[in-house]
């Protein structure tokens, strides 16, 4: 189990775009991919509970966690291989963690957490929520994302992970988490 949750090293910086749902994570995902010309690594939770979604007609329960997690570290582990430069990463541990103790009563999986802490990242966009709320079959909470917003930001601060608060259109985000990137590329080198 340890080994399907454990982040791989890798020759490339490493960006998660983080935060709570229907902010603008996928979108900035793909244009920050499409602009430093690299990979971005999917949030595989989508496709798993999509899936799930289309199949049981159920959402996502405790049970799904770890092998949501599996499925995004192995997700993230293959693009970094074939990345050298900047891996943009659609979501990572921490933010399943921050799902899993908001939605199932301040509990987590020992084993996800234990990686979700100890897995490094060069740089979080925490994206805000002045976004319009967009439904869809797996979105659920539009009328609290002020505090998962505050859960998302907690759990940068409280585990010390460099982040950039990122708020505005789609065109001011993306120039703000360039002008960041950049800076990280510049020491990188």
């Amino acid at each position: 189990m340890e080994e399907k949750l454990k982040q791989q090293s890798a020759n490339c910086l490493k960006v998660v775009i983080f935060g709570p749902e229907s902010t603008g994570k996928t979108t900035l995902a793909q244009q920050l991919a499409e602009h430093y010309e690299t990979l971005w690594v999917p949030e595989y939770a989508r496709e798993y509970l999509q899936d799930k979604w289309d199949r049981e007609q159920k959402t996502c329960e405790p049970v799904d966690l770890l092998p949501i997690a599996i499925g995004q570290m192995k997700l993230e582990n293959e693009y970094a291989r074939q990345c050298n430069t900047v891996l943009i990463c659609d979501t990572d541990l921490l933010e399943t963690k921050v799902y899993s103790e908001a939605y199932y009563v301040g509990s987590c999986d020992p084993e996800l957490a234990k990686y979700a802490l100890s897995n490094t990242y060069d740089l979080y966009l925490l994206t805000y929520i002045d976004t319009p709320w967009i439904p869809d079959d797996l979105r659920d909470k539009p009328n609290e994302r002020h505090d998962m917003f505050g859960a998302f930001e907690k759990a940068l601060k409280e585990n010390d992970r460099p982040f950039v608060l990122l708020k505005g259109n789609k065109k001011e985000r993306l120039e703000l988490a360039i002008y960041h990137i950049d800076k990280l590329l510049n020491n990188f080198k």
